[in-house]
């Protein structure tokens, strides 16, 4: 975590490999890191400066891309099934996952 204003690194915190997006839910205080290697971190704010890692959510390889909704406090994770060993997305593997924090 860094503080915006004067760069300053407030703390660090584990999280997973190959992060593609970062959320913040003012409403619940959480922090959604999802992760290429399979995780999606979730981090509480405690306060303005202490944040604890909550939980590790486990979802497929490179299920990264993340949407918040701030009204239902779900957060949306896209994923698809590659050909081994390349990039390239395999017809009709895409898929959305959808968590709720309790």
């Amino acid at each position: 975590m860094v503080d915006i204003q004067s760069g300053k690194i407030i703390t660090t915190l584990p999280i997973g490999a190959g992060v593609d997006a970062v959320a913040y839910d003012p409403g619940t205080g959480l922090i959604f890191c999802s992760c290429g290697d399979g995780t999606t971190t979730v981090i509480r704010q405690v306060t303005a400066d202490e944040y604890k890692v909550v939980q590790t959510i486990v979802t497929p390889v490179r299920a990264k891309t993340l949407a918040l909704d701030l009204k239902t406090h779900k957060i949306y994770l896209s994923v698809a099934d590659f050909e081994k060993g390349t990039r390239k997305i395999i017809p009709g593997s895409f898929s959305v996952l959808v968590y709720k924090m309790q």
